[in-house]
């Protein structure tokens, strides 16, 4: 007979032997996972408290310390921070459809009709559905150029209104807010393309400058962070912030907005006898997109939610991403008065002889061409493009589980050391023999994206920034106010869904006396 304390040993013994095969069990079928490095993170929140003012900065410091490749937890939430071009290319080429999602987002659902629009669209058949009618019906070479003149029209404007500022007083100098100039010459030209004419939605000049203060509250919102989304249990705070009311109030006021550009096209075709004009090359957007909900070809039915959210998508990617990107343009160009002199050289030698700059001028300038790529490299207007893993994938030897938001920062793999030469300098000179292109295809340089999920507005806003930065070198000459140096200049950001300049750019111009 055994005694008590060896019937005791006997089956704990039993019970230690039961415990190891569970475990031996469990870890046959959950094999410890190979994570990407991760800084340390606070309970409940997470790495939340190291975002920052300015997240694609304090991003790029924490990937300095752990990796290009880094995983991060925003609540409880796995989140993969993307900072190198090969690991992009992990990402958006070889795991592209695993990454192909988008996360959730509260604002962000509000805002664009539950998410029925191409860039924040769930991945899906929905989203195939609405993307193939952007590519091939809104933004295809052919309908970019059939815009050709409106864009031309309106940089004559714009060169009009800064020539309107010289006054009698001083004919040949004059300081004007050239961001303000900018902002208004983007949102005009995409005003025409989109809704047909520079809209007012029945108001005047008000009207036109309500609309346009709604659309910045709108991109504000956008690129708002929202702890709600990342810890649930602290959604009250958008409430108590006031974030939700003001997601609400604009909604509401966008909303408004829209059902006043359908109704208005919808009765001016009635008025012209089922047709609004003679010409396809002039439809605008809303025009197409009314006629497609008519026709039914899309293959699904076209809902005016959906119009509205399409047309919200190309204000988004079309007036806000391109006033960005010229006006840093302007802005190192300024800093930098010998890269300045060389693209006066360049358009001038082009444009001698002649009133104005044409697109098919655009071609024989190789050195605006490269400008405007090392804006994109310094200055991507969207630094943080976010995706969204639907499946457990290897990404550069890690284990990524499905529902990892991924956060592929551009502006970081812009400034990549182990790539570019000084990347903090601004030096176009670096593509002029370089075969780097902007359409996504060379991962260290994706100020468009890439893959599935890539911007398919990339020639339109091309398109509208080039016209505009070469026949503002025609005709003007650019300074800096007296007594404020280059190296003096301002370069601060306003990090959001855009990243923009935090203060306008004050300029002195004078008449070109070539």
């Amino acid at each position: 007979m055994w005694s008590r304390d060896q019937s005791f040993y006997f089956f704990l013994s039993i019970f230690l032997f039961f415990i190891f095969l569970l475990k031996c069990w469990i870890t046959l079928r959950n094999p410890r996972k190979n994570l990407p490095p991760s800084p340390s993170k606070l309970p409940i929140i997470g790495n939340l408290h190291q975002l920052g003012i300015v997240p694609h900065r304090s991003l790029r410091s924490l990937a300095q310390k752990h990796g290009p490749l880094m995983l991060l937890h925003f609540g409880s939430n796995p989140v993969l921070v993307v900072s190198s071009g090969d690991a992009a290319r992990e990402i958006m080429k070889t795991n592209d459809l695993a990454f192909s999602n988008r996360p959730k987002s509260t604002v962000t659902s509000k805002l664009v009709y539950d998410c029925k629009d191409v860039v924040f669209s769930p991945y899906g058949e929905y989203w195939r559905q609405i993307r193939c009618i952007c590519m091939l019906e809104l933004l295809c070479s052919k309908r970019v150029q059939s815009f050709r003149a409106v864009r031309e029209e309106e940089t004559a404007l714009l060169i009009e209104k800064i020539m309107g500022s010289f006054c009698s007083a001083s004919p040949s100098v004059v300081v004007i807010n050239l961001s303000e100039m900018l902002a208004e010459h983007i949102s005009n030209v995409v005003c025409r393309a989109v809704l047909g004419r520079k809209y007012d939605g029945g108001g005047g000049a008000g009207g036109q400058r309500k609309f346009k203060k709604i659309l910045m509250e709108f991109m504000e919102l956008l690129g708002d962070f929202n702890v709600g989304d990342y810890v649930p249990w602290m959604r009250w705070l958008g409430h108590l912030n006031g974030l939700y009311g003001r997601v609400d109030k604009v909604t509401e006021e966008i909303d408004t907005f829209l059902e006043l550009v359908i109704q208005e096209h919808v009765e001016e075709r009635e008025r012209n006898g089922g047709s609004k004009v003679t010409g396809e090359s002039r439809r605008d957007f809303v025009d197409i997109l009314l006629q497609i909900q008519r026709d039914d070809v899309a293959g699904f039915p076209l809902h005016k939610d959906t119009v509205k959210a399409i047309i919200l998508d190309m204000f988004i990617g079309g007036v806000e991403t391109t006033y960005a990107t010229l006006e840093w343009t302007m802005a190192e160009l300024l800093k930098d008065p010998k890269s300045m002199k060389r693209l006066l050289n360049e358009v001038r030698e082009i444009g001698r002889g002649k009133q104005a700059i044409i697109e098919d001028d655009l071609k024989k300038m190789p050195y605006l061409q490269a400008i405007i790529k090392e804006i994109m490299r310094l200055h991507p207007s969207g630094s943080l493009i976010p995706r969204e893993s639907t499946q457990n994938v290897k990404v550069m030897g890690y284990d990524i589980t499905a529902n990892t938001q991924v956060l592929i920062n551009t502006w970081a793999i812009g400034r990549d050391p182990l790539v570019w030469d000084e990347p903090e300098e601004f030096k176009p000179e670096r593509f002029l023999h370089s075969s780097i292109e902007l359409r996504g295809h060379h991962f260290e340089l994706i100020p468009f994206g890439a893959g599935r999920r890539s911007c398919p507005g990339a020639q339109f806003s091309l398109a509208v920034l080039q016209l505009a930065l070469a026949n503002l070198m025609l005709i003007f000459d650019f300074a800096l106010p007296a007594r404020e140096r280059a190296e003096e200049l301002d370069m601060s950001e306003i990090a959001g869904s855009v990243i923009h300049k935090k203060l306008p750019l004050l300029v002195t111009v004078t008449m070109c006396s070539c």
